[in-house]
């Protein structure tokens, strides 16, 4: 489906919410890139793009699941037939589908329509029916040179990943609703969120800005690349949203006000969160620095704010 895009603008309302610093445990260190944290029965399981792995940390230890040369492990989402889809980041880009030992059962290179997801497939989600959406970024540089990003979706029962919305600047992060209407994009470029109506089919449709981060909270830096990363939706609707060479968490409501604001101090470059059990504490992935080729980064806990 072709979108219009235009600039993104902001809906939100600026809060002064920025929170103290929380206390912050590291549970896992010397991470190279990582990203895509999913706790699971009592296991938080995490990939990592500059080694390109998928690993699980029982509360004690780390143990490699997946090692896949060339794929740069980036999003991980778990289907309802307890497989994980990780998104490969690499400038080809393909999505994978593991079962939860690591092993490969499928492998994406290409839309329903041959398109190759040149750019790389940066995060990806997994809906209530049991269908998914993923998105398509861009080539990572210096300086961003071309908006290709796109949302794939692949149905529930399908195994082909049709395009429904493109024109993206660098589409990153990617949640829905937990009444599955919206779904919500990062364009990291664009520093903005967007949403999109969720159609009955899985279309998408009514293409509408969200928030803009630089009027929800000061830049900490100038970069390109300082506008959203990955992020997780609470049962309340909350978004978590990470940013990316700033160094910190935003919790936005869903009629984009700034609720709060969770520093992290273990690095810039806050990459994705998740929810342990209740909802009570998040598990913040995140690369010290983020201009660090190697992304050498941990992942640690804080307590999660009302």
């Amino acid at each position: 489906m072709k979108t219009a895009r235009f600039t993104c603008i902001v809906v939100g309302i600026m809060l002064s919410a920025a929170g103290a610093r929380a206390e912050e445990v590291t549970i896992v260190s010397d991470v190279l890139g990582p990203e895509g944290p999913l706790f699971v029965n009592g296991n938080l399981y995490y990939v990592a793009w500059t080694s390109s792995t998928l690993s699980k940390w029982d509360g004690k230890t780390t143990t490699v699941l997946n090692s896949l040369p060339g794929c740069s492990h980036n999003g991980l989402s778990l289907t309802k037939q307890n497989t994980f889809l990780v998104a490969c980041t690499d400038v080809h880009g393909a999505i994978l589908e593991l079962d939860m030992t690591g092993k490969l059962l499928h492998r994406w290179d290409a839309d329903d329509k041959g398109g190759k997801f040149d750019g790389g497939i940066n995060d990806v989600v997994v809906t209530a029916n049991g269908g998914a959406y993923a998105t398509v970024f861009g080539p990572y540089q210096g300086v961003p040179t071309a908006v290709v990003g796109k949302i794939l979706y692949l149905a529930p029962g399908s195994r082909q990943w049709v395009e429904v919305a493109n024109d993206l600047n660098y589409a990153n992060g990617i949640g829905i609703s937990p009444d599955q209407k919206t779904l919500y994009v990062s364009e990291t470029v664009g520093n903005c969120i967007l949403k999109f109506t969720v159609n009955g089919d899985g279309s998408l449709g009514h293409r509408e800005n969200f928030a803009l981060l630089n009027l929800l909270t000061p830049n900490k830096n100038n970069s390109w690349w300082l506008g959203p990363d990955s992020m997780k939706i609470d049962g309340k609707g909350n978004l978590y949203v990470a940013q990316w060479f700033g160094g910190k968490i935003l919790k936005i409501s869903p009629d984009g006000k700034l609720l709060h604001v969770f520093p992290i101090a273990a690095g810039d470059g806050t990459t994705n969160v998740e929810f342990g059990p209740g909802e009570k504490e998040l598990y913040v992935t995140v690369v010290r620095d983020p201009n660090d080729p190697q992304a050498k980064g941990s992942i640690v806990r804080i307590p999660n704010a009302e």
